[in-house]
């Protein structure tokens, strides 16, 4: 499970060193191979190849003459790239991503779960002040469970 935010440097060639905390489950659980692709709020998201692939499938599944689907198809997979972890562990991140995301030299990589959300400084700068501005009877709206949590 990959959780927490990260202040972390692109360097000069676009490689992003992943946290030593994630390295090993990285290592083990998909021996560094990544996937790297477009989010729709404007991040990247970055999967661990085995958790990518059921991703992968359920949307190539969609129906292609459907405007939203192509959409969706086009993004997602249109985007991805596979990447692997350096001896270092680091991973590049391709320039058209990074163009994409107005990635520069700081980033957030942001754990998800099964994923990572990678984003530009100023993009999570506003991403945290969209958080902050959440009140408590704003929560009780959140879809399924998510309203019923307990703080």
């Amino acid at each position: 499970m990959f959780q927490g935010a990260a202040a972390l440097n692109l360097d000069a060639k676009g490689r992003l060193a992943i946290p030593a905390r994630h390295r090993d489950a990285l290592s083990e659980l998909c021996e560094g191979n990544l996937v790297i692709t477009a989010h729709p709020h404007g991040c990247l998201l970055i999967y661990p190849l085995p958790y990518w692939e059921p991703i992968r499938a359920q949307v190539l599944a969609a129906p292609s003459l459907d405007p939203r689907s192509a959409l969706i198809k086009r993004l997602l997979v249109g985007h991805a790239r596979d990447e692997e972890m350096d001896g270092s562990g680091r991973v590049l991140v391709a320039p058209e991503l990074r163009q994409f995301a107005n990635l520069d030299k700081q980033v957030w990589l942001v754990g998800q779960g099964k994923n990572f959300e990678l984003w530009s400084d100023a993009d999570w700068q506003r991403q945290q002040e969209q958080m902050r501005a959440l009140s408590l009877p704003n929560l009780a709206d959140l879809p399924g469970d998510l309203g019923a949590l307990a703080f």
